[in-house]
């Protein structure tokens, strides 16, 4: 286990990180940095001190279902670079689920989606860390940086699966969506299209309709972005997902297909902002 302390923290949780890393039942390698520099480079420095090439990332606060790597490292060791998951989304405990998020996991898909979103739950991923490194890790692109990741890992012809099936208990605190928008949110949002324009991911007029579709989702009040996102999202993610099965991933590590400049797919909303995953 590498566990980053990213920055400062108080005293209360300073003493429990020193528990926890002393009663662990497995070695832990305890990643302090002395200033908060964001998620990415927190997360790159994490990549350093891991001792193996195949690593799982997850949240702290997040909940690891018992059975999730039987069947995600399977998945790497067979060729996979990076093995994605659906998840479920709680509240107050794992037993308050308040959402469902399933990817799409067909490589194909991969590939098409991510020209318009993220096409992976970050929490549920296992990768190689040597694919990590090869796209040039995290980066520093604040709140962007594993959409970037995952864009430049397709660029870099990496193997990238999705299944479908959920393996992570995500936890949904309060404040969730308004943290989805924001001027902060919205900088970050127009850099990663700027970046993604400039390396050839997508074309020009995808890179307007992105700005547009998604920085216009970043600006909207929450009371409009929250009911937007589990009455449009949900049953797109529903009705492209209704038939895809663990076994599709089995079947489908070759790499996601890279062709600079795309067409956008024409069996999807063009309003879509969000990932394409089922939310209940």
């Amino acid at each position: 286990v590498v566990l980053v302390q990213d920055g400062p923290v108080p005293p209360e949780l300073a003493s429990c990180l020193r528990e926890l890393v002393a009663a662990s039942p497995v070695e832990t390698s305890f990643v302090h940095l002395e200033d908060n520099g964001g998620l990415g480079p927190a997360l790159d420095a994490g990549l350093r001190s891991a001792r193996h090439d195949i690593v799982a990332r997850m949240d702290a606060d997040d909940v690891a279902m018992p059975h999730r790597f039987q069947v995600q490292v399977p998945l790497v060791r067979a060729g996979a670079d990076l093995v994605g998951a659906g998840l479920l989304e709680f509240g107050a405990d794992i037993t308050d689920i308040v959402g469902r998020r399933i990817p799409p996991s067909d490589p194909a898909d991969i590939a098409r989606y991510s020209r318009l979103h993220d096409p992976f739950n970050h929490p549920t991923v296992v990768y190689r860390r040597s694919a990590v490194v090869a796209a040039g890790g995290y980066g520093d692109l604040p709140l962007m940086e594993d959409y970037w990741l995952f864009v430049r890992m397709i660029a870099n012809g990496a193997r990238l699966v999705n299944v479908a099936e959920p393996l992570v208990y995500y936890r949904v605190g309060a404040g969730a969506y308004e943290r989805r928008g924001g001027r902060d949110l919205l900088r970050s949002e127009l850099r990663l299209q700027r970046e993604m324009r400039r390396e050839g991911f997508i074309s020009q007029p995808q890179y307007w309709r992105n700005v547009m579709v998604r920085g216009g989702y970043r600006l909207v009040p929450t009371l409009i972005r929250k009911p937007f996102y589990r009455a449009v999202v949900a049953p797109y993610g529903a009705r492209r997902n209704r038939t895809r099965h663990r076994d599709d991933a089995r079947l489908a590590l070759r790499p996601a297909t890279y062709t600079p400049g795309p067409a956008a797919p024409a069996d999807g909303p063009a309003g879509d902002p969000a990932p394409p995953y089922r939310d209940h």
